[in-house]
């Protein structure tokens, strides 16, 4: 069965996941990737396809959490800046505690974005 994996990443970390996919490249094709409408747009760039949800300020880190609460979504990596300033972050924090509330793997930078990423594929 296709693992389902929710792609996010705030401005300042996009660069890095486009750079993240591309170095896991033939897991993600082996996947069914849903992103926030920005992330996704630019992960789209490497040829993958992606089901666009809103822009997270707009809503779509609000979508992926609901995804996650029905069991639609294996494992979240959510690239954040930790030191930007977020209109949006009650549906981090909120995304975040759902994460844990349905014990979804939600990770947070490269690192155990690569875990996640082989944990689930190998």
């Amino acid at each position: 069965m296709k693992k389902t994996i929710a792609l996010i990443a705030h401005d300042g970390k996009k660069a890095d996941m486009v750079a993240f996919v591309k170095d896991h490249i033939e897991y993600f094709r082996n996947a069914t990737i849903v992103a926030t409408g920005t992330t996704g747009s630019y992960i789209r760039q490497t040829g993958l396809d992606v089901e666009l949800k809103l822009s997270g300020p707009m809503g779509g880190d609000a979508q992926i959490a609901a995804l996650a609460a029905e069991g639609k979504v294996d494992g979240i990596i959510f690239f954040r800046d930790p030191l930007g300033k977020h209109a949006h972050e009650p549906d981090i924090q909120m995304l975040m505690r759902i994460s844990d509330l349905y014990n979804v793997p939600l990770a947070t930078n490269p690192a155990t974005g690569s875990l996640i990423i082989e944990g689930l594929f190998d």
